[in-house]
């Protein structure tokens, strides 16, 4: 049953973490939900000290099995991604957020009536809608960049189930989702671009659709960067990751285990900030006349 079905998260690629936890918390008014650090990431890059050391921490406006929240992934040796043209924006409907960032002096700009564009640091795009902060997720729809509409509706619509929910002709835009709506695609005339900065898009799937979804994905031809596998961590979780037509990465976590995974921690909050204070990554390559790397 595809209402079953749900978005999770955005994952953001941080540079500047000290800087973009003032963005998302102070900016926003979202909460640090989890926050985890990791010594070992990919052996692939090499990052001085910190050679695969990184960190996640989830935030949002509530808990992550009913908000929309954002994954923000921080290596220690990397100082800076490129934006490419992939993402779009996420938008947040909240008058609060417009007056934080009037207060503390965050670039705003106003593009329509009510609606302020703005950016987190590294890049990413946001849009801010002054209305009071509905009940429901504030999170009103993640923005990504397509090369053709029409065959990018038919692989989120057809193959991968999602329903549309509104086509705007004008804008070149459709608005998708599975219970409700909260993915935009937007053709953009050109092609997609990612960037090192490129982000991934999750959605939850019952346990027991996973296997079918698999089958299913594989029959229709769709591409499958990783096939069902479980992952590493406390919660074991299976997930299918797979990619669009113009390379947006795509992922299905088993709903059950990942809301056991997702419960709101705490001491999440303080858990960032002590990483953020026991990081001492740039003045090591301060000390070193070095510059951390751009990935």
């Amino acid at each position: 049953i595809m209402t079953l079905r749900r978005a999770l998260h955005f994952v953001f690629k941080v540079g500047d973490r000290q800087k973009t936890a003032t963005f998302y918390r102070e900016v926003l008014g979202m909460k640090v939900l989890r926050h985890e650090e990791f010594e070992e990431g990919c052996k692939a890059t090499c990052n001085g000290p910190y050679d695969g050391k990184w960190s996640k921490s989830m935030v949002g406006f509530g808990p992550e099995d009913e908000r929309f929240v954002a994954e923000l992934t921080y290596n220690y040796g990397l100082g800076e991604y490129r934006v490419g043209n992939d993402f779009l924006g996420l938008t947040v409907w909240s008058s609060q957020a417009v007056s934080n960032a009037r207060r503390l002096g965050w670039p705003l700009t106003e593009v329509e009536e009510g609606t302020f564009f703005t950016e987190a640091p590294g890049g990413y795009r946001f849009y801010l809608l002054d209305k009071a902060q509905p009940e429901m997720d504030p999170v009103q729809k993640v923005s990504l960049a397509v090369s053709d509409l029409q065959r990018s509706t038919h692989y989120w619509a057809t193959l991968l189930g999602m329903r549309v929910f509104e086509r705007n002709e004008e804008k070149r835009t459709v608005l998708l989702g599975f219970a409700e709506s909260q993915l935009e695609l937007q053709a953009i005339g050109v092609p997609v671009d990612h960037g090192t900065a490129f982000g991934r898009i999750a959605f939850s799937c019952p346990r027991e659709q996973q296997d079918s979804s698999q089958h299913s994905l594989i029959e229709k031809s769709v591409l499958l960067l990783l096939p069902l596998v479980e992952s590493c961590g406390l919660f074991p979780i299976k997930l299918i990751t797979l990619a669009d037509q113009d390379g947006h990465e795509i992922c299905f976590v088993g709903d059950e285990a990942f809301r056991e995974l997702s419960r709101m921690d705490p001491n999440g909050n303080s858990l960032l900030d002590a990483a953020m204070a026991a990081d001492k990554s740039a003045e090591w390559f301060a000390r070193h006349n070095k510059q951390k790397a751009s990935a």
